[in-house]
């Protein structure tokens, strides 16, 4: 896929390894806006990712409470409370990963509010809302914490923003904990999915120990999460 992106001349350099900054993201994220599922959302998390810039600083710009995860989720309190640096700053500036490592709110998921959006990177994705990213797992580990807490449920809407080069015919394999998104939206289009697989909490038996190591909260997670199998050895 990052190979089909460079020779279509849909990213600046090279993406390889990366959530794609492809060409037309703002156009994708103003499209998201469009949606009512967008309109009706109150708080909504969104990936670091510079693909989904501009969908932080509408989800400012309107007033949203935004939250992003911090890089790798390594600190205790691992999400960024995005309205914390208004007005200081403006929306787009608030939406930058540097502003919020330097000046941002830190809350943990008990300060958290529920969510009604969550907007995701992806590599590439399907018309099912099957979805593959960089290969990292944390967006997984995110929406695992996250359902874990209460705070995505089967009412929160997930949503990815691609290039429509990303979006593939194919099947895309899954593993027990993958989730699919509800919504793809390109520059050009909007697909609806078929809300078919929503997995609940962490999968223990699929976390990395190198994963467990980095991430603080995931002992505690762990350790209260029913069904989720055995710590790796």
């Amino acid at each position: 896929m990052w190979a089909l992106l460079e020779r279509q001349g849909a990213v600046d350099g090279d993406q390889r390894g990366r959530i794609p900054v492809f060409e037309g993201a703002d156009a994708a994220a103003k499209l998201l806006a469009s949606t009512d599922q967008w309109r009706t959302a109150n708080a909504a998390k969104v990936n670091p990712d510079r693909a989904q810039h501009r969908v932080r600083a509408l989800a400012l710009a309107a007033s949203k409470a935004t939250y992003m995860a911090v890089p790798k989720l390594a600190l205790d309190q691992p999400f960024y409370l995005l309205n914390s640096l208004l007005p200081s700053y403006t929306p787009d500036e608030a939406a930058t990963r540097d502003a919020a490592e330097a000046h941002s709110l830190l809350v943990g998921v008990e300060a958290m509010q529920r969510l009604d959006l969550v907007v995701c990177g992806s590599v590439a994705v399907n018309r099912d809302g099957a979805r593959v990213g960089k290969g990292r797992g944390y967006a997984d580990i995110e929406y695992g914490m996250l359902t874990e807490a209460g705070l995505i449920d089967d009412r929160t809407v997930i949503a990815t923003t691609v290039h429509d080069a990303q979006v593939v015919d194919e099947a895309i394999p899954e593993e027990p904990h993958d989730f699919r998104v509800d919504l793809v939206v390109t520059p050009t289009r909007i697909i609806r999915c078929p809300r078919t697989r929503r997995p609940h909490g962490l999968h223990k038996d699929r976390l990395k120990p190198e994963q467990i190591a980095e991430i603080p909260l995931l002992d505690a997670l762990m350790a209260n999460t029913p069904g989720g199998g055995e710590r790796p050895a």
